[in-house]
């Protein structure tokens, strides 16, 4: 049996980067202790959430992957503990600024980045003004625990980036995020959207998901954001194995039967029958009347 124990770490966040990495590495190493074989890391962890506001000053942030030292230290990481880290960053690639995903494996190496595809654009997450769309295409990295599939905060909302990493052979799917409070919407609360969103792909294509976020307020110069915290891993059901809560820094973990999830992938038949004839609209622009004036 090809088996499988994943976890997610959630924390606040200061600008203090040294602290950030500290308390990451204390909850991964209890990860590994659990048996943990993957770690997924909440976005943008090595400060605070700086696409609350618009100010070119935080572009300082990003930084080059050859030679990164937070890119180092998580490999360094992960040789030690045993296990495979994705690890999210802003990159600086020449003039080009994304938000990019370094996946680890166990034994510390580099398999490569994806960076983040839809970027979204509204009060409290202006990323558009931070990051170009990304050019890596949907990835799926060979690890030590298994084939992951990577996508990171918004690409979670799109079913079409899911199925695309589980046809590229995901076994299983993991979201780095950063979501919380609508600053325009105070009332709004859309953290059960957020999760039932993720846990449609994970049974729509009977693939596990897990989702790392973060916790506390961060306030920029014009807003503020409440974030929701509820790292959850679900099975390949949709199911929740395992979920944190809003406000607390920790660890979660689950078990999961890697080649039972593969027979139940392949004899459910949502793959035998797929009609791809039929998708032609997918590759078209989206119609206006799916769009704000904003938007379009």
């Amino acid at each position: 049996m090809r088996s499988m124990i994943a976890a997610a770490v959630q924390i606040a966040c200061t600008d203090d980067i040294e602290a950030n990495l500290e308390k990451l590495e204390t909850h991964v190493r209890e990860a590994a202790r659990r048996g943990a074989q993957l770690v997924v890391l909440q976005e943008l962890f090595e400060g605070v959430y700086f696409c609350v506001d618009e100010d070119k000053i935080h572009n300082a942030r990003a930084r080059p992957l050859q030679g990164h030292p937070t890119v180092a230290r998580m490999a360094a990481l992960a040789r030690e503990t045993g296990v495979v880290l994705p690890v999210s960053l802003f990159e600086r690639d020449g003039a080009r600024l994304f938000n990019t995903l370094v996946m680890i494996d166990a034994d510390g190496k580099v398999l490569g980045h994806y960076r983040k595809s839809h970027i979204p654009d509204s009060p409290g997450y202006s990323e558009k003004f931070y990051f170009a769309d990304g050019d890596t295409g949907f990835r799926v990295f060979e690890t030590a625990a298994g084939k992951v599939g990577a996508g990171v905060c918004w690409d979670q909302w799109f079913p079409e980036a899911a199925r695309a990493m589980v046809l590229l052979g995901a076994e299983v799917l993991v979201y780095p995020t950063a979501i919380g409070s609508e600053p325009s919407y105070p009332g709004w609360d859309s953290r059960d959207h957020w999760q039932r969103v993720m846990q449609g792909h994970a049974g729509a294509n009977l693939t596990p998901v897990i989702a790392a976020s973060r916790i506390g307020v961060e306030a920029g110069k014009t807003s503020a954001v409440t974030f929701y915290g509820s790292s959850f891993i679900a099975d390949h059901t949709g199911a929740k194995l395992a979920e944190a809560d809003r406000v607390s820094e920790g660890v979660i973990t689950a078990a999961l039967d890697l080649d039972a999830i593969a027979e139940a992938r392949r004899s459910w038949g949502v793959f035998r029958d797929r009609r791809t004839d039929l998708y032609g609209p997918l590759l078209q622009p989206t119609p206006a009347r799916l769009l704000s004036d904003k938007a379009a």
